[in-house]
């Protein structure tokens, strides 16, 4: 049984997804997307001061 479910573990280890770009792709794209927010952010700090 135990021999069974390793094998069957083996076989499911070799056919892993990879991913559509590199590592360093979706990295950049969320450090682009952080700063985007932290720009749209600070664009409003001062709204609430006008009124």
């Amino acid at each position: 049984m135990h021999a069974a479910l390793i094998a069957a573990a083996a076989e499911g280890a070799e056919h892993a997804r990879e991913l559509p770009f590199p590592p360093v792709v979706f990295g950049i794209g969320a450090f682009v997307g952080l700063t985007a927010m932290l720009l749209i952010t600070f664009a409003f700090r001062s709204v609430g001061t006008r009124h």
